[in-house]
């Protein structure tokens, strides 16, 4: 078996997977400091893995096709994106080029080279989005149903929330503010999150697809959502202060996109029960796919020409995004 993994500056490769036996593993990422320690990590931990690292991006179609021509991957998992929301409102064109259109260039690819499995890793806040990075996702999660609809090839997605410890998560930030002494800042006493450990995320979408039959969309029991005021609260204790006496809180409000709370399931979509209770699978949602695919087109012009308006363009697709200035 051999198996690609697109991946940002989030992902790391756990134990979990090698029980697996892989034949090869390939890596692909656009960020070279990222795979060389990836790199060094795995050929450290597991040398006789036949691991193959390659620097590519997944917005160049000829030089992915020429990684899927010389490899030839039966499994995929599907990770690169840019998931920063403020950033990505910032410049919802880059959102759009990279996770809208280097999406579609992987997946285009794994229906033209018979790839037996693919596994886009999605987000909660595809589900009814308020931001750009969010929206783009949900137009991965219906690229991935279209197209499952017409291949041979099993396309699936997986939705989760926050990975505790990943990199741009929440948890390295506060520890950062607490060793400089502080402040720690959270934008709203209220906001809350769903967490999951990067162990549970991995093994949970490497069940997940196993299970897959193709077009559904899989949904990680995140178990109860977490306070972000309580997470700073008590990584504060852990550390040895006491909060808002040693180490300040300081409520910044919301940023641009941002929600109070995520949902990880649209109400049109229903629930259906896997034989592991933490993992669950959404009825796919009907749309036209000809209209779709035309709006894609236009989309891509859009975002080449750098339209001002192209949250806009996006809202024309995804029906359930709703963003704060637009």
């Amino acid at each position: 078996m051999t198996s690609i993994k697109t991946i940002n500056s989030t992902n790391r490769i756990y134990t979990k997977y090698f029980t697996l036996c892989p034949k090869q593993l390939i890596i692909i990422d656009i960020y070279e400091n990222n795979a060389y320690q990836i790199q060094k990590e795995l050929e450290s931990l597991y040398p006789e893995l036949n691991l193959i690292v390659r620097i590519a991006s997944i917005r160049d179609f000829n030089k992915m096709k020429l990684i899927f021509d010389e490899f030839r991957p039966e499994i995929i998992y599907h990770a690169a994106a840019h998931k920063h929301v403020p950033l990505m409102e910032d410049s919802p064109n880059e959102a759009v080029k990279n996770n809208v259109f280097g999406t579609l260039n992987i997946v285009k690819l794994a229906d033209q080279y018979h790839v037996k499995h693919f596994v886009q890793i999605s987000t909660d806040k595809a589900v009814n989005p308020t931001n750009i990075m969010g929206a783009t996702k949900r137009i991965c999660e219906m690229l991935i149903q279209a197209y499952d609809r017409h291949s041979k090839t099993v396309y699936t997605a997986v939705r989760f929330g926050n990975v505790l410890g990943s990199n741009g998560s929440v948890i390295p930030l506060f520890k950062k503010q607490i060793a400089r002494g502080g402040p720690v800042t959270v934008t709203s006493p209220d906001i809350i999150r769903y967490f999951m450990t990067i162990p549970e995320a991995v093994s949970l979408v490497l069940q997940a697809g196993v299970y897959a039959k193709g077009g559904e969309i899989f949904i990680l029991d995140m178990g109860e959502p977490v306070k972000i005021d309580d997470l700073a609260r008590n990584l504060i204790k852990l550390s040895g202060f006491t909060p808002d006496v040693e180490i300040p809180i300081v409520y910044t409000g919301l940023r641009p996109g941002e929600k109070l709370y995520e949902e990880l399931l649209m109400n049109e979509e229903g629930l259906k029960k896997t034989t592991n209770g933490s993992i669950f699978v959404g009825k796919p949602i009907d749309f036209n796919e000809q209209a779709f695919f035309d709006q894609l087109e236009e989309l891509r012009i859009h975002s080449q020409n750098e339209d001002p308006a192209i949250k806009q363009c996006v809202a024309s697709i995804v029906k359930t995004y709703h963003p704060s200035n637009v």
